[in-house]
């Protein structure tokens, strides 16, 4: 099994930065792609960022790509989400999301609250 604990949310005003973590526990944490979702009042849950097993390749959201950097620290088992220049509609709860594509083994963490407002 594989625990996920996000941390690093808060209140934050527009323009201003924040940095999620998401420390896993059990589970190989190198062999897990690990990603970042998030889920608005009212709105369905959304992959904002990923970064790969191998290679450490990533993808972001279109919303997000320039402000938002994902990263691994594998020898911590934890992956990052750094937000910058953070705006009121990046308001949502996020999520830290481990898979392997083998056996499609997929493991959630509880959230973060982030609220961008003045």
């Amino acid at each position: 099994q594989v625990q996920l604990v996000e941390s690093g949310g808060g209140l934050v005003q527009p323009g201003g930065s924040l940095r999620l973590s998401c420390v896993a526990s059990g589970g190989t944490f190198s062999s897990y792609a690990m990603s970042w979702y998030r889920q608005a009042p009212g709105k369905e849950r959304e992959l904002v960022a990923r970064i790969t097993s191998v290679g450490g390749s990533t993808i972001y959201a279109d919303s997000v790509k320039g402000r938002f950097t994902i990263s691994r620290a594998n020898a911590k088992n934890t992956v990052y989400l750094q937000m910058n220049s953070l705006k009121p509609e990046d308001t949502a709860v996020y999520y830290c999301k481990a898979f392997k594509s083998v056996g499609a083994y997929e493991y959630w963490g509880q959230g973060t609250q982030v609220t961008v407002s003045s």
